[in-house]
């Protein structure tokens, strides 16, 4: 009978702590976007699955990147769990084409804050995103850690 209460408490605190991660889809704050996360090799990524405008990436500080589509790149990067409850790594502009320091946190099921900072973390703004329920069937399967996958892994 221990035994089976053991497995059992495993498997409910796998379920917990898997459940506490911000996977999924979540639509940012002004409703022109919903960015898709999941969970690659351990740090979080997150791309552009929707958008209520098509977009281009025409502020790129890269010139081969310059002008691409916004639908399907990657604007979460590399968020690393640091605390409870907290990942930080960086966030992707697209409208101004900078790369922030980032952090993000569940404030509820089904709300996400992002923020992102400037000098050392000196000025920071953020945004509530709210989940997307089966978001995945309305917008389309894509596979993030797939689009992520040629991409440098940025250091924090």
């Amino acid at each position: 009978m221990r035994l089976v209460s053991l497995i059992l408490i495993s498997v409910l605190a796998t379920g917990a702590s898997h459940a506490a991660e911000p996977t999924g889809d979540w639509r940012v704050e002004d409703g022109s976007a919903i960015i898709r996360i999941d969970n690659c090799g351990g740090a979080l990524w997150g791309v552009v699955a929707w958008e209520r405008s098509p977009g281009r990436d025409n502020r790129n500080p890269n010139p081969t990147l310059r002008g691409r589509p916004t639908l399907g790149s990657a604007v979460v990067i590399n968020m690393r769990k640091t605390a409870q409850g907290r990942w930080d790594g960086q966030v992707y502009n697209a409208n101004n084409g900078k790369t922030y320091e980032a952090n993000l946190r569940l404030v509820g099921e089904n709300a996400l804050r992002i923020q992102g900072c400037v000098l050392g973390g000196i000025f920071c703004g953020g945004q509530q995103w709210t989940r997307v329920a089966n978001g995945s069937s309305r917008h389309g399967r894509s596979d993030v850690c797939s689009r992520v996958s040629d991409l440098p892994r940025r250091a924090h």
